[in-house]
């Protein structure tokens, strides 16, 4: 699955504040994942990401 900065992203465990959604922040052998409930940033090494990622929800708009 492809991911870039700017997707929003639903996980399959809710995080403490409610939401299942994240915006990606960045992109790489890490990921740095914004929560859009509660604002909460968290890094997850790749792997990890990819195995929660239940899907994308809103794709990065593509910059002109």
């Amino acid at each position: 699955m492809q991911f870039s900065v700017g997707d929003i992203v639903q996980m399959k465990k809710d995080h403490p504040c409610g939401s299942n959604q994240w915006e990606i922040l960045r992109t790489g052998i890490d990921f740095r994942i914004k929560c859009c409930g509660c604002g909460h940033m968290v890094m997850l090494p790749r792997v990890k990401f990819e195995k929660n990622v239940k899907k994308v929800i809103t794709p990065a708009k593509p910059e002109e």
